[in-house]
């Protein structure tokens, strides 16, 4: 699977006038800063350590890096003041913004992302992760988020694109079916009905494995309301692009709204892997052909409508 990364920047390319307001927020200056891999954002995502002996994790990016993160980070920052202290969520700390530069300081998780291929064990700690995490968003502790399928409206017209402007390259059989695919995206949409805050981006690189085996759910720019199963299913979706089984993630989850979803997904993946790459973000098209790949024969083993 070819991997989430951006052409990151590193603490010491944050501006000084930057980098002073984040010490501010941590009330100590940084003495040490490691950059972390993935993730598309091109801005920096560093874990800091100050000379007081605290410790967190920093994110900062400005539109000259790419202007979608910038927007993406607001919003990021917007959700995660907003989210509870009993969510398993790394706690915020503080953000900054001047209109150019954002920044958001949170709390530095001990852990490590899940591996991929996903393990029995792993796999289990993320489905008990994503239940917690669902009670406690449930009710939506915002109320001014967009609604599950208002966000993903746009992401599911995918095979609506494709059908409009086949390309040469498209699988056949999903050029022999393009009307069942974008009748079962279209379907999808009216299942996501629902009141709890949802991520919306669930994938391992977006979940922290504690030592002692519990999951945190980071990163939010993308968060909705709708459906308190909405991110096991997304769950489920990364298990298959990695070659898994979903099976044991999707219990008690009606069968045809996940093929629903998995079809909307599939058709966002290969429309969108046929765009140029954005500022910054080089490998995310081939991320996204690779996504669809992956997903588009288990959706043709299942679709029956």
């Amino acid at each position: 699977m070819v991997a989430a990364v951006g052409v990151r920047i590193r603490w010491a390319d944050v501006p000084a006038h930057v980098r002073d307001a984040i010490e501010e927020i941590l009330g100590s200056p940084v003495v040490a800063a490691e950059s972390q891999p993935g993730g598309f954002s091109p801005g920096t995502a560093d874990r800091v350590r100050t000379a007081a002996g605290g410790a967190a994790f920093v994110k900062a990016v400005s539109p000259a890096l790419n202007e979608r993160s910038t927007e993406l980070a607001r919003q990021e920052a917007r959700i995660s003041a907003a989210l509870p202290v009993h969510a398993p969520v790394p706690r915020f700390v503080g953000s900054y913004d001047d209109g150019d530069w954002v920044a958001l300081v949170l709390e530095d998780i001990e852990g490590r992302h899940p591996y991929t291929p996903w393990r029995p064990d792993e796999l289990a700690a993320a489905v008990r992760g994503l239940r917690l995490l669902a009670t406690a968003l449930t009710p939506s502790p915002m109320a001014d988020l967009p609604m599950a399928a208002d966000r993903l409206a746009d992401n599911f017209a995918g095979w609506d694109r494709l059908a409009a402007d086949p390309p040469p390259d498209l699988d056949p059989w999903a050029r022999d079916h393009l009307d069942e695919l974008r009748a079962a995206a279209r379907w999808a949409l009216t299942t996501l009905d629902g009141d709890t805050l949802c991520h919306c981006d669930v994938r391992a690189d977006n979940m922290l494995l504690r030592p002692e085996g519990t999951v945190v759910v980071v990163d939010w720019p993308w968060g909705c309301v709708g459906p308190d199963w909405l991110d096991t299913v997304l769950l489920a979706e990364n298990v298959i692009v990695h070659g898994g089984d979903p099976a044991p993630v999707l219990t008690g989850i009606d069968p045809r709204t996940v093929t629903a979803i998995m079809a909307g997904l599939a058709g966002y993946f290969v429309d969108r892997a046929r765009q140029p790459p954005p500022p910054g973000i080089p490998t995310v098209r081939a991320f996204q052909r690779a996504q669809g790949e992956a997903l588009l024969p288990w959706v043709r083993a299942r679709l029956t409508y």
